[in-house]
């Protein structure tokens, strides 16, 4: 009887639980009766306010309340930049992709290119990099590479677009940060011994990014891999072009070490 009792309790107990959650309501949703345009104006008030997360929300109500409106590709814009400005780089990416897959002869979509290659080009960029004067070409280049097809493909399609002379720019630091990476990896090879991967990386730079400050480096690598390798031949033809180019270099004085190395991120 008494187990019955229990049963009879605790099942009431559960219908009472139930019944609670069933008369607690959903709050408000403050923006139900918005037209297209005042979602839009919070929405962009939260997005200059630093208010990234509840202005993707605002855009998100916007897009899916009013699908055909103007204010809603713009709408769609909007998300990937406040993504982007919140430092969630997949999100930010996933909308950029999203917005030129669906509306690819859009009039602003090169901004959208511009965007995807910022987002890119800043990738994992913190304040500790700046403090602690980190040397970003040290990193995998990979986010470098997709910045740099970014950028590319914004210039070949739209030259004439008010990003092209800011993607120029910072197509010519990002050879520059891609041949100095390559640099690295060959500096690297040497240290260890591995003298052929080293020359071999450092032509690589020579070959691949031949106007870049970084082949005077490359050179060098060449020149003394070269020669603990036993390749004479080899080592005499990387000087001459090596002294050819670079008469005035620090390199043969340093030892292979570059004075003066400013941080990257001045240029901008």
């Amino acid at each position: 009887m008494q187990i019955k009792s229990l049963k009879f309790l605790l099942i009431a107990f559960m219908l009472s639980l139930s019944a609670c959650s069933l008369l607690q309501s959903e709050p408000p949703d403050e923006t139900r009766n918005w037209s297209a345009q005042k979602l839009y104006a919070e929405a962009r008030d939260e997005l200059n306010a630093g208010g990234y997360e509840k202005s993707i929300k605002y855009f998100e109500k916007l897009e899916s309340r009013y699908p055909f409106g103007t204010y809603a590709q713009q709408a769609q814009m909007d998300i990937a930049y406040a993504h982007y400005r919140a430092g969630d780089q997949a999100l930010a990416l996933a909308a950029v992709e999203r917005f030129i897959k669906l509306h690819p002869n859009h009039p602003n979509v090169d901004y959208m290119y511009y965007l995807r290659g910022l987002i890119n080009f800043n990738d994992k960029l913190s304040l500790f990099d700046f403090v602690s004067r980190q040397d970003l070409t040290e990193r995998d280049p990979k986010a470098a590479r997709e910045a740099f097809d970014s950028f590319k493909l914004l210039i070949d399609r739209f030259p004439n677009s008010i990003y092209a002379q800011d993607a120029r720019d910072r197509l010519a630091y990002l050879v520059n940060a891609m041949a100095q990476y390559d640099v690295h990896v060959a500096n690297y090879y040497y240290r260890r011994g591995a003298y052929l991967a080293a020359a071999n990386r450092a032509q690589q730079v020579v070959r691949e990014f031949k106007d870049s400050p970084a082949t005077e480096e490359a050179l060098y690598i060449m020149v003394r891999s070269y020669d603990a390798l036993g390749m004479p031949e080899l080592r005499d033809d990387a000087n001459r072009v090596f002294k050819q180019n670079f008469p005035n270099s620090e390199l043969p004085v340093t030892g292979g070490v570059k004075k003066d190395k400013s941080p990257w991120w001045k240029i901008w």
